[in-house]
């Protein structure tokens, strides 16, 4: 039909391997969708999924997004963890620096306008890395928050047509900190201090008992994502056009 959208080929080879364990799902799924990157914060959690690409192929890109507003551990643990599991392809992205001096020259856009610092300091150079990839790996969690709670293992992007995969889609709290331990993982520093989510030290802030595990990011405000999860302004775990 005219206008319509249809899914391409690999869509019906990825359906199948949506209710395997994280493990096989990835190692499945990745060589089906094609060229694939891993994006990565090298936060609170991020070990376990890094560790299961390190597993199929230690030479798959992972992107980590530096906004230059991280805290000093995370850029620590992002250099350790990698060294660690033994990755080879670590894309460093930052903020196209032209940007920053017309938008942001006093680093402070965060205080005015936090949707605008997250699309210049994340979206955007996120945009800009993905290009040329057909999917990506995420490592969002049901668990983690409302936005998230009917998050699917298999996404489409309407708009680019690449495929997100979230294998730790199901998984709890309980189950990633069995991975971390089985595996022996190195933890983030900033976790033993309150931080169960850890993103720009500026809008990042510890976690009260009996809090959301992502109460601490954007404490004060009713935004709960940095919107590179989005397409066209929406969040994609409800569309329908999902893969699966």
């Amino acid at each position: 039909m005219k206008g319509m959208k249809m899914p391409a080929p690999h869509d019906d080879l990825l359906r199948p391997l949506a209710h395997l364990p994280a493990p096989d799902f990835l190692a499945r799924a990745v060589p089906r969708v094609g060229k694939v990157a891993m994006v990565s914060s090298f936060g609170a959690d991020s070990a376990v999924l890094l560790h299961m690409v390190a597993q199929i192929d230690r030479a798959l890109p992972v992107i980590f997004i530096d906004t230059l507003a991280l805290f000093p551990e995370t850029l620590a643990y992002q250099r350790d963890l990698a060294q660690h599991l033994g990755l080879r392809d670590i894309r460093h992205v930052t903020p196209d620096r032209g940007a920053l001096f017309t938008h942001d020259p006093d680093a402070l856009l965060h205080l005015s306008d936090r949707e605008s610092c997250c699309q210049l300091r994340k979206v955007e150079p996120l945009a800009r890395a993905l290009h040329g990839f057909d999917g990506w790996i995420t490592g969002r969690k049901r668990y983690q928050a409302e936005t998230r709670a009917s998050l699917l293992p298999i996404e489409r992007e309407p708009e680019t047509g690449r495929i997100r995969l979230n294998p730790l889609a199901a998984w709890t709290a309980a189950d990633i900190a069995a991975y971390l331990d089985r595996h022996a993982l190195p933890r983030h520093p900033l976790v033993t201090r309150g931080y169960p989510s850890i993103g720009c030290q500026p809008c990042t802030s510890p976690v009260r008992s009996g809090e959301d595990p992502r109460a601490g990011r954007w404490r004060g405000s009713a935004k709960t994502e940095c919107g590179i999860h989005f397409t066209g302004g929406m969040m994609h775990p409800d569309r329908k056009d999902s893969a699966a």
